[in-house]
């Protein structure tokens, strides 16, 4: 069993132990903590939005959480099954104080979790998410009077809502979509895609679409999280079927991955440097991703005369840089695409809408269109440590070792060679160091990788 509570939330697996999984217990103490934070920010009548996933736990996770919250005095708009970014959206629009998402993103069906938004739908910053923590630890909570107990409103209509709000956005050209008459498969894991997904595509003008998956019932048929080893059915499907493009999104809807015609993968990697591609062809801007995702962002960035800038790991710290940068488009490497126009969070129906406007456009196959952009390859690494060691010593002894190049210490340790780079980052729970390193051929990127690893262990 696993629990574990940070500055984004509380995350765990359903079961056990007060304090080892995510008891509902546990779910009473940090739902109640929120709120508590919630009501000294907003003194008055207080409003939150839930929403959740499809998740096995998650109707028991919700009457868990909203009770907390009408415990508390404070209003709730329920949404029902929606995903991570229309109940971000919800938010703004409700002029709710929060808003609370029982997901545990890209996690296995035995997970769950509460992930917290502010009053503009965007996850916590680090200094409130402490205060949060905090009152959890203390059980510091006032419970309301039993004529103060908070109401609770159903709403079930925020993803017809966002599905609208993607067909406003004034780069989607739904005729130019309708028009390529596109054949379309995806994947959506059993989850919350499935309920917005299919009719988000008949809405863009794609008649001809290939489910997989989509019935929300949270029986995950695989892993979760969208990577290629996970895609295989999808894969062998749209060349089967001869498809045009396959979307593939994690429970949440908050990552997209996109694989071509011919069965093979765009790459995660590559779905913010297509999207970027398309919005910077038609207006020059400034782009934003963390420090582990591709350079390939920065390559086209740059071909349209737009600047780059890398953030933190971590969504809210993407979000503070886009705002600091004004920039047009930004996210991680994931497959999390943050575009403002729309909102300040990951949206992967947004990026179905510009994909599409972009491949329609683009009169190419989508393998095409993915050969257009820098290859690089990431060679993902981690090293255990024996407990005891400074690891901060060591990444500052690695630092001063490559002192000569372009070094950015902003989020553990990033070296940019002329054509390649590696980064160090530590666990902030164990003595693990994760390597990953990018260069134009795998073999490159695995060798960077390991010439890192070998000076570590020279240091140690």
């Amino acid at each position: 069993m696993t629990l574990i509570k940070s500055i984004s939330g509380i995350r765990g697996t359903i079961g056990g132990k007060v304090g080892d999984g995510l008891s509902p217990l546990d779910i009473v103490r940090f739902a109640s903590a929120y709120g508590e934070w919630l009501k000294k920010q907003y003194p008055g009548k207080t409003k939150v939005v839930v929403g959740r996933d499809a998740r096995i736990s998650g109707e028991m996770v919700k009457n868990l959480v909203i009770g907390s919250l009408q415990g508390l005095g404070i209003d709730v708009v329920h949404i029902g099954l929606a995903t991570t970014p229309t109940t971000e959206i919800a938010v703004t629009n409700e002029k709710a104080q929060g808003g609370i998402i029982l997901t545990a993103s890209h996690n296995p069906k035995q997970w769950n979790a509460l992930k917290l938004l502010n009053h503009k739908g965007e996850f916590l910053t680090a200094a409130d998410g402490e205060e949060v923590l905090h009152i959890a630890d203390t059980e510091a909570f006032d419970f309301a009077q039993v004529d103060d107990l908070g109401v609770v409103v159903e709403k079930n209509t925020y993803n017809d809502f966002h599905i609208q709000h993607v067909l406003d956005l004034e780069m989607v050209n739904v005729e130019a979509i309708k028009a390529a008459n596109f054949t379309v498969a995806i994947d959506c894991v059993n989850s919350v895609g499935g309920v917005v997904l299919p009719p988000l595509l008949k809405a863009l003008g794609v008649s001809n679409i290939i489910e997989l998956y989509t019935e929300p019932n949270g029986h995950f048929p695989h892993n979760p999280e969208p990577l290629p080893e996970h895609l295989t059915e999808i894969s062998s499907l749209i060349k089967s079927q001869k498809a045009d493009v396959g979307f593939v999104v994690d429970p949440d809807v908050d990552r997209l991955a996109i694989i071509n015609e011919d069965g093979s993968m765009f790459g995660e990697e590559y779905t913010l440097v297509a999207v970027a591609d398309y919005l910077l062809s038609k207006q020059v801007g400034n782009t934003v991703s963390n420090l582990s995702s591709s350079r390939a962002l920065a390559d086209v960035t740059h071909g349209y005369g737009g600047s780059y800038s890398p953030a933190a790991v971590g969504e809210v710290n993407v979000v503070a840089k886009m705002k600091e940068t004004n920039a047009l488009i930004g996210g991680e490497g994931n497959g999390g695409i943050i575009y403002p126009a729309s909102h300040y969070g990951r949206d992967s129906l947004v990026g179905i809408g510009l994909f599409l406007s972009h491949l329609a456009l683009s009169k190419k196959k989508c393998s095409e269109l993915r050969a257009t952009y820098p290859a690089y390859f990431i060679s993902k690494n981690k090293m255990e440590l024996t407990a005891g060691i400074d690891v901060d010593a060591v990444l500052e002894s690695i630092k001063q070792k490559y002192k000569q190049e372009k070094i950015n210490d902003i989020d553990g340790l990033k070296i940019d060679f002329p054509t390649s780079w590696v980064q160090l980052r530590k666990s902030n729970t164990e003595p693990i160091i994760r390597i990953y390193a990018e260069a134009k051929s795998e073999t490159e990127a695995a060798n960077l990788a390991e010439s890192i690893i070998s000076d570590i262990k020279a240091l140690i």
